[in-house]
């Protein structure tokens, strides 16, 4: 009787600890000495706090065997990588134009003699060479634009050389600026009132991020690197500071770095591949023929690849931290656990984490592919004909490669947090049984 009662008892702990993994943040304590108590509550707004786990020491001793064999000589290799191939010197093409200005639309007229053709503005310039002063500047007419010029307006200009005022400056386009800036605005106050300081870290990495395009990327190409080793590298470093800044120097987001640039490896072979095995030549990119005129010696596939590398970064980036707390939650809520449990809830949600975002990674390439299938639509083709064209078809390989990478995120992100933090706390603490006859 009483060894029935033994293994009765043991067989209900052991169905409680299933439960408790297959609902994450559930019903246990996380002390702070790394033991867990499955108090069962009634209320559903208990909080995890997985800050145990990061200072557990068995937890820190796996981590930093990872951080040193793996992450760590990744990240010197991305940062050497970056120093010998970060450009030197200008990259502007002296046939293009560079210079440019803004001045307020102060009044609006029909050119003279042919006055169907353009229409002339009146602007007083407001930055540029000639600061303060007022010029004529043709203009689209109102009846040959959908968005025309009005009076109250600023407008960009183009600066060539001229012997007068008057014909220095060309219309370029409506000057957005302001609009922008109030947009990102918005959004920064949106993240922060959300977010906080995480969500302020998180528009500091942003800012890195684009320091990082502008002013590496960008301009490496440029002067002739290998346009998908730049990518690769350049991805390696915004993750690595992205990741830091905003989640903080810590077992978990290690993790989830080595996840992302795990994921990172293989969404560049398989781009590399899929671009080769369908024949894409990167020329239906937008752009692609002014930059090849420009630059002789570009790269336009490993262009094309490094455009499905940075596309994917961001979403491989939101999956991986997901995988990684998801984990440090069912490990804070059950420290006991095993990896094989930690991996099998892990990827039950890493399931329905995956089947939206692969949705919304593919239809935002097929939203900036919109026009395009719009004019196939328009000719009726067959649908294997419009798949053949290479602009829908580069676009269906962004949209799997960064997809499948993402599918692969998840296992590897999950398989590598249930490694660090499988089992932490062997000794489990329990209510005294008492065995009685």
């Amino acid at each position: 009787m009483a060894s029935r009662n033994v293994g009765r008892r043991r067989a209900d702990h052991r169905s409680n600890r299933r439960r408790k993994l297959e609902i994450p943040g559930g019903h246990g304590h996380g002390h702070g000495h790394g033991h867990g108590h499955g108090h069962g509550h009634g209320h559903g707004d208990h909080v995890v706090d997985t800050s145990v786990v990061n200072d557990d020491a068995i937890v820190a001793r796996r981590v930093r065997i990872v951080v040193a064999a793996v992450l760590i000589p990744l990240l010197i290799a991305a940062v050497v990588g970056m120093i010998v191939m970060w450009p030197s010197g200008d990259v502007k093409v002296a046939s293009y134009q560079t210079q440019t200005a803004r001045g307020e639309v102060t009044a609006i007229k029909p050119c003279p003699g042919v006055k169907s053709q353009c229409d002339q503005a009146t602007v007083k310039l407001t930055s540029g060479p000639d600061k303060g002063k007022v010029i004529p500047v043709e203009v689209p007419p109102a009846n040959q634009t959908s968005i025309p010029v009005k009076v109250g307006q600023t407008i960009m200009l183009g600066v060539q050389d001229a012997p007068t005022v008057a014909g220095r400056y060309t219309y370029v386009d409506h000057d957005r600026t302001n609009s922008l800036l109030w947009l990102a605005g918005i959004f920064a106050v949106a993240v922060v009132a959300l977010s906080r300081w995480r969500g302020f870290a998180a528009l500091i990495a942003l800012a890195v991020t684009a320091v990082m395009l502008t002013q590496f990327i960008l301009p490496a190409i440029l002067h002739g690197e290998n346009a998908l080793l730049v990518a690769v590298v350049g991805g390696t470093v915004i993750m690595a500071i992205a990741l830091f800044l905003t989640h903080g120097i810590n077992a978990e987001s290690s993790i989830a770095l080595s996840g992302t640039v795990a994921a990172l490896g293989l969404t560049v072979l398989l781009g590399w591949f899929f671009t080769k095995f369908c024949q894409l030549s990167g020329l239906a990119s937008e752009g692609a023929s002014g930059a090849k005129s420009l630059v002789p010696d570009i790269d336009l596939t490993g262009l094309l690849v490094a455009g499905m590398v940075i596309g994917a970064l961001g979403v491989l980036d939101d999956v991986t931290v997901t995988q990684a707390a998801a984990v440090w939650e069912l490990s804070a809520a059950n420290p006991t656990a095993n990896r094989r449990e930690l991996v099998a809830a892990g990827l039950r949600i890493g399931r329905t984490h995956v089947a939206s975002v692969v949705n919304t990674l593919v239809l935002a390439y097929a939203g900036a592919a919109l026009p395009v299938l719009l004019v196939f639509a328009i000719q009726d083709l067959p649908g294997r004909a419009v798949l053949s064209q290479e602009s829908v078809a580069m676009e269906v390989v962004r949209g799997l490669v960064g997809s499948l990478g993402i599918i692969a995120a998840v296992p590897l992100t999950t398989a590598l947090a249930a490694m660090a933090v499988a089992d932490r706390s062997r000794e489990l603490v329990a209510e005294p049984e008492h065995i009685t006859n």
